[in-house]
């Protein structure tokens, strides 16, 4: 295994730079005291304590990590003693009761403190909070919504010249603002006599702190939960808000960042964030409200130099000094490019013929790079059925180039089209009707011509949708999409589904066919390219996801589904597998992880495994344990696609997007890596990917991240349903959409297989 450094950016003609945006901190003399409790308290708990503490004592900052309370006091002003400490936590015992009970605490001090980085970011974030450094910006209004601009920032550690520093990560953050409460969108929805149906599962933000947060329940009413709801000393909007409730207005029960905690409020306490499902109920365009989002990259440079400055002035009193942004031209062997071009990375398609990835197009006329065993014999005709439900057209023209786009990849189709007649083969087809019908009848209606459809087996039902029906998935009636792929699906075939506004202009047939016809290919089993050359890292590549769906009243999760995708060592993708379980928390336990890690694929190999975000719970335990038990070397690598600083290039001292492959490295074991590169700034700005490798106590020695940010960038290049790169590696991308349609009942009958049914 080669070592952990990253190679130098290459020299080009204009000096160009890297720039991220973390800040690190530096504090000479913090003025910091430290205790425990005796009995100890868990994180849920010290969190809820330290933030009630940091609540109560307006001067003093406190955090609770790693068993120990810390406080941050001014640097001019004396520190607590012990017993002003203790009065504070008997009255906060006495407001978290129900989650103390009738437990007294002792408290025992620290003599010398000495903070990890971690905690001195942490202490600088709590104190941005508390002094709420931050105000938003307004940058667009429009029938009471709002596009809103503000810093969002977070606690970084880095590792610079050997040394680890705490840091900050700042950053602009747009997002959208109905301007009244959650009361007037309420009031006004025109579904409020189901007030579960609208309510559940919308996103807010709370009014005092602008947190946001998704509703997860209705808890009772006001009337019956006041007093209890005031014990708890809310903050002065959520009291108002309590007060002047009336009595049968439903309590509000929330979540926060999918933590399992919820927190319960009065609708006057929130305000309704606005999505592309609901922004037209206050007549605005979401896309009007996407183009606001935007920001371009000079207003970005301000808005860090304004933001720097903000955090500098709010947290001098504590003796943080905040430091330039971490940038290559101080910390050049920091960031690193990769020593490739990635869209010069050779791929292999049919017949043995290499390409680029730039010319996939070109590539797969020469055929795709393994067929199915049903298509090896080439005479082997595709049998594509046709379901159309709505009032619109769709061409015969459309329809041929479907077959001739086919044709020039090298695989058979049967006739969509009668050459005698030159009109659509009717026993392949159903067009229907649905509208003056009710759901119900609408349903009944389709069934009816998909079961016709499927009556002499097709390989694939191409269906075609309205527009209306897009985003209707979270209705109480549910979508047509869900409602036919899962019927497809269970009878083991094939599902493409086309909606009405794609095909409305012929001359957007070619872009369409592009990323249509691949995808076909590959749900049909069929491979249509992977990587010509092998991968360095690791003999396989495995997504390890899960996905859970809410309870609709209580918290915790009732389902769950674990999904993996196993591919070789040139991305050449082998199989997926599927498994359900009920669980309360985001943890897979260890029988499904060795359902899913079976022995006989994975002996004595040395397996990079993607976990779509944190290893929760005993994962990594049993993960580990189920390597040993195999002979095999498991790297598992958390890939986190959210609070991921991002990076930038500068040249001329103007910010510009960043380059794609351009890599940060953190530590020895953590990388941010932009996967992604966008052509206009008009689009924003790239989202980095956060690798993080889990250390092995079984192995010790390094993994290379060279290697794992080069395995990253090219697994990127093998989606199959479109030209446009992802900004995962595939055997992640697409998880979230498997496990997510699965619980809606949309999946295979077999829970194992080789065909690529999420694309």
């Amino acid at each position: 295994m080669t070592n952990t450094t990253l190679s130098t950016p290459q020299s080009t003609t204009t000096p160009t730079y890297f720039l991220s945006e973390i800040f690190p901190l530096t504090i000479a003399n913090p003025n910091l005291d430290a205790f425990r409790l005796s009995p100890e308290v868990d994180r849920k708990l010290g969190n809820k304590i330290s933030w009630h503490l940091s609540q109560k004592f307006q001067d003093r900052i406190v955090i609770w990590e790693a068993g120990y309370f810390w406080i941050l006091t001014k640097q001019n002003e004396e520190r607590y003693g012990q017993d002003k400490w203790r009065e504070g936590l008997r009255e906060i015992s006495e407001e978290l009761k129900d989650d103390i009970g009738d437990r007294i605490y002792s408290i025992q001090s620290v003599m010398e403190p000495k903070p990890t980085p971690s905690i001195l970011a942490q202490l600088a974030v709590r104190a941005l909070q508390k002094g709420k450094a931050f105000s938003a910006e307004t940058v667009w209004s429009k029938n009471q919504v709002e596009v809103k601009r503000k810093a969002k920032f977070w606690a970084e550690t880095i590792e610079l010249n050997n040394f680890l520093y705490p840091a900050l990560a700042l950053t602009p953050k747009s997002h959208f603002s109905y301007q009244g409460t959650l009361v007037n969108y309420y009031e006004n929805h025109p579904y409020r006599h189901k007030p579960e149906e609208i309510l559940i599962g919308l996103k807010v933000r709370e009014r005092e702190n602008d947190n946001s947060c998704t509703i997860v329940g209705l808890r009772g009413t006001i009337g019956e939960n006041r007093e209890e709801l005031l014990k708890h000393k809310p903050a002065s909007v959520s009291a108002t808000a309590i007060d002047d409730a009336p009595d049968d207005q439903p309590v509000i029960a929330v979540q926060f960042s999918k933590k399992s905690q919820e927190y319960h409020y009065a609708m006057a306490a929130l305000c309704p964030c606005i999505t592309e499902e609901n922004s037209h109920l206050f007549e605005i365009k979401h896309g009007d409200l996407l183009t606001q989002t935007k920001i371009k990259y000079q207003k970005r440079q301000e808005y860090l130099n304004s933001y720097k400055q903000t955090a500098q002035e709010s947290l001098a009193d504590y003796g943080f000094t905040i430091e330039k942004s971490v940038n290559s031209f101080s910390h050049p062997a920091s960031f690193s490019l990769p020593n490739f071009n990635i869209e010069d990375t050779p791929l292999l398609f049919g017949n043995g013929i290499r390409g680029k990835r730039s010319a996939i197009l070109n590539g797969l006329k020469n055929g795709v790079f393994r067929r199915h065993e049903d298509y090896n014999n080439p005479s082997r005709a595709i049998r594509i059925n046709i379901l159309k439900i709505g009032e619109f057209k769709v061409s015969s023209e459309f329809l041929e180039k479907i077959q001739t786009r086919l044709k020039q990849y090298q695989f058979n189709t049967l006739n969509l089209i009668n050459p005698n007649t030159n009109k659509v083969e009717q026993d392949r087809v159903r067009s229907i009707s649905i509208e003056g019908l009710s759901d119900s009848e609408a349903k009944a209606v389709v069934e009816e011509a998909l079961d016709e459809l499927l009556a002499i087996k097709p390989d694939i039902i191409l269906t075609f949708l309205p527009q209306t029906d897009r985003h209707t998935d979270n209705s109480e009636e549910g979508s047509l999409y869900s409602f036919i792929s899962s019927r497809i699906l269970r009878r083991g075939l094939a599902s493409q589904v086309v909606y009405e506004n794609t095909i409305k202009d012929p001359a957007n047939y070619a872009n369409i066919l592009n990323q249509v016809i691949p995808g076909i290919l590959a749900k049909l089993g069929n491979l249509p390219f992977i990587l010509a050359e092998p991968l360095k890292i690791a003999d396989y590549f495995i997504g390890l996801d899960i996905s859970r769906k809410p309870k609709k009243k209580g918290i915790g999760s009732l389902n769950v589904c674990a999904s993996v995708r196993l591919y070789n060592q040139r991305g050449e993708f082998i199989r997926y597998g599927l498994e359900d379980a009920l669980t309360e928390g985001e943890e897979i336990d260890k029988q499904t992880l060795e359902k899913l890690l079976p022995f006989a694929d994975l002996r004595e190999k040395t397996v990079l495994i993607y976990r779509d975000g944190l290893f929760r719970g005993n994962e990594v335990k049993h993960l580990q344990e189920r390597a040993k038990a195999i002979r095999s070397k498991f790297i598992l690598v958390e890939c986190i696609k959210t609070g991921v600083p991002r990076l930038y290039n500068i040249s001329q001292q103007i910010l510009k997007a960043p380059t794609r492959g351009l890599s940060l490295r953190l530590s020895s074991s953590e990388v941010i890596l932009v996967t992604t590169q966008l052509k206009s700034e008009n689009m924003g700005v790239p989202f980095p990917l956060r690798l993080r490798v889990i250390p092995d106590p079984n192995h010790a020695e390094p993994i290379s991240l060279e290697d794992l940010v080069e395995a990253t960038l090219k697994l990127t290049l093998l989606h199959h349903g479109a030209l446009k790169e992802p900004r995962l590696p595939v055997p992640l991308f697409g998880s979230d959409r498997i496990a997510y349609r699965r619980l809606q009942g949309i999946s295979p009958s077999s829970s194992q297989g080789d065909k690529q049914f999420w694309l």
